[in-house]
């Protein structure tokens, strides 16, 4: 029976390695009628006051992208705020494809900094997200290359495996992450789950003394023998779990617990155009530029927009005049040959859109691309988000809350390189004008 202390608590936390991916396990409480909301950074004492009692309680990070060193200090204190709230359990929320590297976005050290402050044994990893198209059997990733498209095991996906900083060249998991220093992982396998076998297995698991245990995922069925296996293991402690925002699909599918609120689509506190920046090399994300209609597009040298102060300048002054009469989408320029100073282009765009934003009135502002989502998002004064509606798997409609009253009840749509349908962007533009 749940205390006094547990009505008031959230009992979930999650910290997103990016801002999009962090959005869709926002959007899966939500949905379910959970109270949930995605704070930015840290958030102050007010901030969680105007929150309100949560139910699940967030963070955006931008870890996928930082080398292991800055990541475990992000890591750090994230971890004793979500120690502080009282979480049951702490989601470190990584890409669905599991993009990483010992020296970049290392999952591995995510691993080993949340464990000290989340010490039970059992850390549960789940591989694959199926309403994402991504699958886990036998411990080996696959995934979908756009909505709808063919199933490539990861190490042969014409994106993820020629990513131009976290290159997929494994599709084990197992040694995908030993690779990052997690190096005794148990798999569940997903045959298990209709052989009445599960439990037995994940007994054997943790008696191996298994660093974590990996769970495959081969249908949605699959998620709730998950979440209720993950929720077996709570005696001992505060978890760490590991995975895509199928980890919150697991912990929802299982649970018995009444939700508090229902799940409901407000309508926007604007009327305007959209603004979309598009930082993704994502063949997917490209397509859909190519396809999008109704939207007045400007190109961005990434180069000039280090490197030259008045470029930006210039932008600006052009997309708030084509913001005067529509919508409007800036498009990083594609480099030639391998991406480079990926940091710095994706920190320039988000000052750019600071910039614009400044002096610009949307109803919607749409960023496209993981890194971009994050850097772009950060410069702006933001501090949380909540759930608005759907838009498409993994890229859900969000609410702005801010301090600005230019940003604050404003739409936002955050979006993966790889999520979407070819006519993402003309549906985003579009819902705003049915309303």
């Amino acid at each position: 029976m749940s205390t006094a202390a547990d009505q008031t608590r959230p009992l979930y936390g999650w910290y997103g390695d990016d801002f999009t991916g962090a959005t869709d396990t926002l959007s899966t409480w939500a949905e379910q009628g959970y109270r949930a909301l995605l704070f930015l950074k840290m958030p102050t004492a007010e901030q969680l006051q105007a929150a309100g009692p949560l139910d699940a309680i967030g963070i955006a990070g931008a870890t996928r992208s930082m080398a292991p060193e800055t990541a475990s200090h992000e890591l750090e204190i994230a971890a004793q705020f979500f120690v502080a709230q009282g979480v049951d359990i702490l989601h470190y929320k990584c890409c669905s494809t599991f993009d990483s590297a010992p020296h970049v976005g290392s999952i591995g050290e995510a691993i080993r900094t949340l464990r000290r402050h989340f010490p039970n044994p059992f850390v549960p990893i789940v591989g694959g997200q199926p309403n994402l198209g991504r699958y886990c059997l036998f411990g080996n990733l696959f995934a979908v290359a756009g909505t709808g498209s063919t199933v490539y095991r990861i190490d042969r996906h014409p994106t993820m495996s020629v990513h131009p900083v976290t290159p997929m060249t494994e599709a084990d998991l197992r040694k995908h992450l030993a690779a990052q220093g997690v190096e005794r992982i148990g798999l569940i396998d997903y045959r298990s789950y209709e052989a009445d076998a599960v439990d037995a297995e994940l007994e054997a698991s943790l008696k191996n003394n298994a660093d974590a245990s990996l769970f495959d995922v081969s249908r949605v069925a699959d998620l709730a023998v998950i979440g209720r296996l993950i929720n077996s293991q709570k005696r001992a402690g505060p978890m760490l779990a590991v995975g895509p925002s199928s980890v919150a699909q697991a912990l929802t599918a299982a649970s018995d617990r009444k939700a508090k609120t229902t799940s409901r689509t407000a309508a926007p506190q604007h009327k305007g155009p959209v603004l979309a920046l598009v930082g993704s090399l994502s063949p997917v994300t490209r397509a859909q530029v190519e396809a999008a209609q109704g939207y007045e597009k400007l190109n961005v040298d990434p180069r000039k927009l280090i490197e030259q102060p008045d470029y930006r300048e210039a932008i600006k002054q052009q997309t708030l005049r084509l913001l005067a009469a529509g919508d409007v989408m800036l498009v990083t320029e594609r480099p030639d040959g391998a991406p480079q100073q990926a940091e710095q282009t994706a920190m320039a765009t988000g000052q750019l859109l600071r910039a614009i934003m400044q002096d610009a009135t949307v109803s919607r502002l749409v960023v496209a691309g993981g890194d971009t989502s994050s850097h772009a998002i950060a410069a702006l004064d933001i501090w949380g988000l909540s759930y608005r509606g759907p838009m498409v798997p993994g890229a859900p409609l969000c609410r702005v809350h801010s301090a600005d009253p230019k940003l604050d009840g404003i739409d936002i749509v955050l979006k993966g390189g790889q999520m979407g349908s070819v006519t993402f962007f003309e549906n985003v533009s579009g819902a705003h004008r049915l309303r």
